[in-house]
């Protein structure tokens, strides 16, 4: 695949390998940023190293902070923006996955702004943010090209998902994809198929948002069984990796809903929950509702994983197994109860949901009722 340089709303993004490099004029200009990296990730997949030759070249001072986990915490966020307004940086790059670039993303708000995290959870607009680079390092998350940052309130276990900045400049390079561990690969790759899925048969959704995400779930229906039996394979990383964009452009259009909503609080509970994992463990059973009132986008959409589902409300159950075979398939076989969750957590889940997260499943295209949310649970004890 040709590398490409793509403008979406306030962020450009260069895709390919060596894309840093394009992207390193960010740097011009500034005399100290700061670095949000994970605890490894960073390091190991030689982007770290990458981003420091360029800072010394330039001469440009910096300072890290890595205590990112996954499923980060709020406090996390808050600790950076502390840190980057303390040592008054000039911009902010992150270096990770999914939860480093949420947690860079809060942080390059809070460290200028002095915005409440109460206010952007209620949908205010921050005037004034750090610049940021994102350097990409899975194929899953698409923050590199959307708005959205989640992090999970430290007290209470909320995790949140909110509309808060788009990078400035973000890079792609499926270089920095080949040390993901094959758990890792199946995650990340199937997080970016419900990025699809769901916002494809979201109630805002449109034709252009089912374009993308049909694309993208193609790509993944065709590489991804064979990722997981070459992990090296840079050619298979570079789609999976366009998959994955494709996938983040169509969640910054039309959003997430029901089995992002679930899942939030699930890994809200139990942060061990990968969220990708969390995602592909209730997926299916939404997609069973979801196909019986969205037949024919559904079946248009799981076409490359099976092309016998047909687009009626009846092959519900086909659309369901169709994807739960796919993702074991490529060797995702685990449940919830992996992870300590029990029957009679189910009133609490949904308790929870309704109380706490409504929003998070506002564009599902189907009525979420209380039974509906203990249905999808109990199918992935």
């Amino acid at each position: 695949m040709r590398p490409f340089r793509l403008k979406h709303e306030e962020v450009t993004l260069y895709f390919g390998e060596n894309s840093l490099e394009k992207a390193a004029w960010f740097l011009e200009g500034k005399k100290k940023v700061g670095v949000v990296t994970g605890r490894q990730s960073a390091k190991v997949s030689g982007a770290l190293d990458d981003l420091l030759k360029i800072l010394s070249e330039r001469g440009v001072e910096y300072v890290v902070f890595s205590d990112v986990a996954p499923n980060p915490y709020l406090s996390q966020a808050l600790r950076a923006g502390e840190l980057f307004w303390r040592e008054s940086v000039d911009a902010v790059v992150a270096v990770g996955g999914g939860s480093v670039i949420d947690v860079a993303k809060v942080a390059s708000v809070i460290a200028v702004a002095g915005a409440r995290f109460e206010d952007l959870l209620k949908g205010a607009k921050p005037k004034r943010k750090l610049p940021l680079l994102a350097v990409n390092l899975t194929h899953g998350t698409g923050t590199e090209v959307d708005r959205y940052a989640v992090v999970t309130v430290d007290e209470t276990r909320e995790k949140h998902g909110l509309s808060v900045t788009y990078p400035d400049v973000s890079v792609d390079d499926p270089r920095y994809t080949l040390t993901l561990s094959l758990e890792q690969t199946v995650y990340t790759s199937l997080d970016a198929f419900y990025h699809a899925y769901e916002s494809a048969t979201s109630t805002v959704s449109y034709p252009l948002v089912e374009t993308l995400s049909y694309e993208a779930i193609a790509i993944i229906g065709e590489k991804l069984p064979r990722l997981v039996n070459n992990l090296k394979d840079v050619g298979l990383r570079t789609s999976m990796l366009y998959a994955s964009m494709l996938a983040g452009l169509s969640i910054d259009m039309a959003s997430t809903h029901l089995v992002h909503g679930i899942e939030h609080v699930l890994s809200g509970f139990e942060p061990r929950l990968a969220h990708g994992a969390g995602l592909a463990l209730l997926g299916p059973r939404v997609v069973y509702y979801t196909h019986k009132v969205l037949p024919e986008v559904s079946a248009r959409l799981l076409k490359p994983i099976n092309p016998y589902i047909k687009p009626v409300a009846e092959d519900a159950e086909r659309a369901m197994k169709s994807v739960k075979a796919f993702q074991e398939r490529v060797g995702f076989k685990e449940r919830l109860s992996d992870y300590g969750f029990k029957e009679n957590d189910a009133s609490r889940v949904a308790e929870f949901l309704f109380s706490r997260l409504k929003y998070m499943v506002g564009n599902t295209p189907f009525p979420v009722t209380e039974e509906v949310v203990k249905d999808v649970f109990l199918s992935a004890l």
